[in-house]
């Protein structure tokens, strides 16, 4: 793949794996990029994953010919970019490394060296010529780890993204970006969404035609499109207007009452309504949507006096990565002490900007006139601004 004339891509694409980072469902596997600038001086962007460092060594072999790099730039120290720099700098001795002084502490830590005889640290506006191109970093902390930097390329206004702008899925396979971006940046860079907003501040001052993320293809067209997207997302925005319905069920009473809830709901004019069963269906992606839509039903039984417990996990995981400005609703059922609306709301204390609705839904063992009244009523209310 070529970037530019100049700009070649040499990373390599995983089918292997099964979870990303030990908890993400990857169908289509992963990809890990890396990228080579040709020039007077010859720059390798960011290594691979362990298991893939003698394919990502082939591929600059292929690319460089007889000739040799003059630096590896290191943007991000997570081990998926960051594993090859020992294969790399006892290939290529002479190579320079070039990252920022966090990254070379965490080099001490996973490599027991910091290369202090063969590196440039760099830091926020310091530039790199390398003939026709000129670098300039630029400081990205907590996007989404502490040390990371990306790159501007201001020859072919192209950023190196580093983790920004990736997405799940192997390049050789074709797939909707959005989906899998979202699942992506919610479930990774979620919890960062300010730092984010910062790294985009300095972006926008940019002229960018080619962003290279670290995942993921490489963007050139429509670039507005991902720009906004990460707007939303990083600015906890609505994407979608609609709901989301997320429920929990032990014998199908709740999840009698959640499928109820979605019909009424298209019925009386809501324009998406998402549903899923927490216990069955990937929970990277439950949570891809209570950050999409504008607002959230958790139904779920009370259970051990709390609740279930791919409920209290969702929760978990919405608090975690930050959840905030959204209408919630809830549903709760017990059979002799519902106390799960409690339970819920108590979870969620700590978001910020969150509207509960005024109508709450009680089942006691299963729907009856009473708890109907009490869907039909949560129903009318979600639905009242469409």
């Amino acid at each position: 793949m070529e970037i530019s004339n100049t700009i070649k891509y040499v990373g390599v694409n995983d089918h292997s794996i099964d979870l990303f980072e030990g908890q993400y469902e990857v169908e289509n596997g992963m990809a890990y990029n890396s990228y080579l600038i040709l020039d007077e001086k010859i720059a390798v962007f960011d290594t691979v994953d362990t298991h893939f460092t003698e394919e990502w060594l082939s591929n600059l072999k292929t690319h460089l010919g007889s000739r040799q790099p003059d630096y590896l730039i290191i943007q991000h120290m997570e081990p998926d970019h960051s594993a090859g720099i020992t294969a790399f700098t006892g290939t290529y001795p002479n190579a320079t490394i070039v990252s920022s002084a966090p990254a070379f502490n965490m080099m001490k830590q996973f490599f027991d060296t910091d290369f202090s005889d063969r590196r440039i640290v760099v830091k926020e506006g310091d530039t790199l010529s390398l003939g026709e191109h000129t670098l300039s970093f630029l400081s990205a902390p907590m996007v989404h780890w502490p040390e990371v930097m990306v790159t501007y390329d201001s020859f072919d206004k192209v950023l190196f993204s580093a983790d920004a702008f990736g997405k799940f899925g192997a390049l050789d396979v074709e797939e909707d970006w959005a989906c899998e971006a979202r699942r992506y940046y919610f479930g990774i860079v979620g919890k960062y969404g300010m730092q984010v907003q910062n790294l985009l501040k300095k972006a926008s001052a940019l002229d960018i035609r080619t962003i290279c993320p670290l995942h993921g293809p490489v963007l050139s067209e429509n670039l507005n499109y991902y720009l906004n997207l990460y707007q939303i997302w990083s600015s906890y925005g609505v994407e979608t207007e609609g709901i989301f319905i997320a429920y929990t069920s032990v014998y199908g009473h709740t999840m009698e009452a959640a499928k109820l809830l979605e019909k009424k709901l298209l019925e009386k004019g809501c324009p998406k309504v998402a549903i899923a069963d927490l216990a069955r269906e990937d929970m990277a992606e439950c949570v891809e949507d209570a950050f999409r839509y504008g607002k959230l039903v958790l139904a779920t039984t009370t259970y051990n006096t709390g609740i279930f417990p791919f409920m209290k996990e969702f929760i978990g995981h919405l608090t975690e990565h930050n959840f905030q400005n959204r209408t919630v609703a809830l549903i709760e059922n017990g059979s002799w002490a519902p106390t799960a609306a409690k339970s819920m709301k108590a979870l969620l204390e700590s978001c910020k900007n969150l509207t509960f609705a005024e109508n709450e839904v009680q089942i006691k063992s299963a729907l009856n006139k009473e708890s109907l009244a009490q869907l039909e009523a949560l129903a009318t209310e979600l639905c009242k601004d469409y």
